[in-house]
């Protein structure tokens, strides 16, 4: 099986620009130039995302994300992050190894939160009838 882009990052095999780095993450800029600061918090032991992610390997990746954010705001002098994750091709991943995007955030950067939704399909009752889980 091929590595992913992030295990060959984690082997050494490509170059990354390393944030931080514990037994258990691995936290590094985003290659692309899209937005200052765009990171990438990913697990040292390959899960595909969130949905098949062991709770004790993403307890470690979300603690990581945690203190990433905190940082960039208490010492980096940012006002917020967003924190962002997709989960299979039709949320959008790309990279089929858990990760996490941190964005930096300053008041007023112009910089996109969320995507524009359309609108529902089903109403609020269908909606809750589908996704409670008592």
């Amino acid at each position: 099986m091929e590595k992913d882009v992030f295990c060959r990052i984690l082997d050494g095999e490509l170059p990354s620009r390393k944030i931080y780095e514990d037994e258990y993450t691995f936290v590094f800029m985003d290659a692309a130039d899209d937005v200052d600061g765009h990171t990438l918090v990913i697990p040292k032991k390959h899960c595909r995302n969130t949905l098949d992610c062991d709770a004790e390997t993403l307890h470690h990746v979300i603690d990581t994300v945690q203190k990433v954010a905190k940082h960039y705001v208490e010492d980096c002098g940012y006002d917020g992050v967003d924190i962002l994750n997709a989960n299979e091709p039709s949320a959008g991943q790309t990279v089929f190894h858990l990760h996490y995007h941190i964005i930096p955030r300053k008041e007023n950067d112009g910089v996109p939160s969320f995507p524009k939704y359309t609108g529902t399909k089903l109403s609020k009752d269908e909606l809750f009838q589908k996704l409670k889980m008592m």
